[in-house]
């Protein structure tokens, strides 16, 4: 079983600010990349001693690489493996080549297995068989079964460590065995109640065991309801059932319904961030985090979403030059036409932001999609007939002749209505095909808005005008 580490960290009882609650402070990075750069160590270990794991974390990614290197050598007698989570995949990484098989080993022996499979599954291939064949065989046995979950699943996301005991226990003995069991987690808030076969009957939270009588059974002090994940459930669904169901704690259960893991909220805080993170960096094609990237592999990595951005850019080009001769004609309209493109954009971009949450939080389903699609296509009328009177009289006085303030205000309306109606029927059309609705809904969105829009007006003008 994998051993914690210890997470306890000195608190301040005054003096506090709100400043230092909020990570690492800029003052302390620039005076740690000056020590390095002045080539001194003990002063390096003096501002440093103080550092959170994570405000460690945060220094490290904020350095270069040649004084993240300087770092690591400096703290690896006595490095906290808890920094090694914390740290974005790309610094992770080379921070893992500097530290060395030997270190990487021990560090995994004393996270705790979420964590130790997370820096496993992020090493390159040869290190983690290295770090794999340094480790004791009983770890190695329980990582890799770990391992041979799905990625992004429950089975790497949850502990192996948990309290368990059996239904007919007392609370006494309960409380008895906490007190004298060696192999207990460091940190855990509710205790599962198992039957004979393993399966967990419920949970008992901490707080209610200490306030109970001895004589009674932990039976008596289960939940009504075991909420119990399966092993291969995706973390973004395990996300979403402690938001609805308020979980502290939830058992993992394998296909026989055995209790093999649990996973806990603070993980589930970390799911909710990277998830997000994700379709935030999906939205605009982006792959990951690449801020730490070098600029070759960033520049790779962001071509293809712009090759495909230019494929849509030819067909709305395509649909100007349905138009060319009307553009010749009255070549105001070559001025004007951007407007309606740049304000369905815009509003297409709204609606589709709306949707794209409302799908990953279960709120847009088949059973309400019809009058949220609805509503959004209303609100696009609504800002359309609004912005119809302003551009309308702004397109007449730049132009001076009122026909063309008419036609604008008319592509205005057909523009915001269909991008209304595109921001959230396209997002919601892709998740119920199995398609990420981050990934596609953006440059799909964009090229229907931009063919609407120069459609609706060079197509009014070339029929009203001409």
């Amino acid at each position: 079983m994998v051993e914690e580490h210890d997470r306890t960290v000195p608190i301040q009882a005054s003096g506090t600010s709100v400043s230092d609650l909020m990570g690492l402070s800029p003052d302390i990075a620039i005076s740690v990349g000056d020590a390095i750069e002045s080539a001194q160590p003990e002063r390096v270990m003096v501002l440093t001693s103080a550092l959170h794991y994570a405000e460690v974390a945060d220094l490290l990614e904020q350095l270069n690489s040649d004084q993240r290197a300087y770092l690591v050598e400096i703290l690896a007698p006595s490095f906290d493996p808890e920094i090694l989570p914390e740290l974005g995949e790309t610094v992770r990484e080379e921070v893992a080549e500097h530290l060395g098989t030997q270190r990487l080993a021990g560090a995994v022996g004393r996270l705790e297995s979420n964590d130790a499979l997370s820096l496993l599954t992020s090493l390159e291939e040869v290190q983690q068989r290295q770090v794999m064949r340094a480790i004791p065989a009983a770890l190695r046995s329980a990582l890799e079964e770990g391992l041979a979950f799905p990625e992004d699943s429950a089975g790497r996301l949850m502990q192996r460590d948990l309290v368990a005991v059996p239904s007919f226990w007392t609370v006494g003995e309960t409380i008895d065995y906490l007190r004298e069991a060696e192999s207990l987690p460091t940190d855990f808030y509710d205790i599962f109640v198992v039957d004979p076969g393993h399966r967990p009957a419920g949970t008992v939270a901490l707080s209610h065991v200490l306030r109970a009588r001895r004589p009674i059974t932990m039976q008596n002090l289960v939940r009504q309801k075991v909420v119990a994940v399966p092993v291969d459930m995706d973390q973004e669904e395990v996300a979403y059932i402690f938001a609805q169901k308020d979980l502290v704690s939830a058992p993992v259960v394998d296909e026989g319904g055995r209790l093999i893991g649990v996973i806990t909220v603070d993980d589930i805080v970390d799911v909710i961030h990277e998830e997000a993170e994700e379709d935030l960096m999906r939205l605009g094609g982006v792959s990951e985090t690449d801020i730490y990237e070098a600029v070759l592999d960033t520049g790779k990595a962001r071509f293809p979403w712009l090759f495909f951005n230019l494929f849509t850019a030819v067909i709305a080009s395509a649909v100007i030059g349905l138009f060319q001769a009307t553009i010749e004609q009255i070549v105001i309209l070559a001025v004007l036409m951007p407007i309606a493109a740049s304000m369905g954009g815009n509003a297409g971009t709204q609606s589709l932001t709306v949707a794209v949450r409302a799908i990953a939080m279960r709120d847009l389903t088949p059973a309400n999609s019809l009058r949220i699609v609805s509503k959004e296509a209303l609100v696009g009328l609504f800002n359309g007939l609004c912005f119809a009177a302003i551009v309308g009289v702004i397109a007449w006085l730049w132009s001076s002749e009122i026909e063309i303030g008419l036609v604008m205000a008319a592509a205005m309306v057909v523009t915001l209505v269909i991008a209304g109606l595109a921001g959230t029927a396209i997002p919601f059309f892709l998740s119920r095909t199995g398609i990420d609705p981050a990934i596609a809904s953006g440059v799909l969105l964009t090229t229907v808005t931009d063919v609407i829009a120069f459609f609706a007006f060079l197509g009014l003008a070339a029929w009203f005008l001409i």
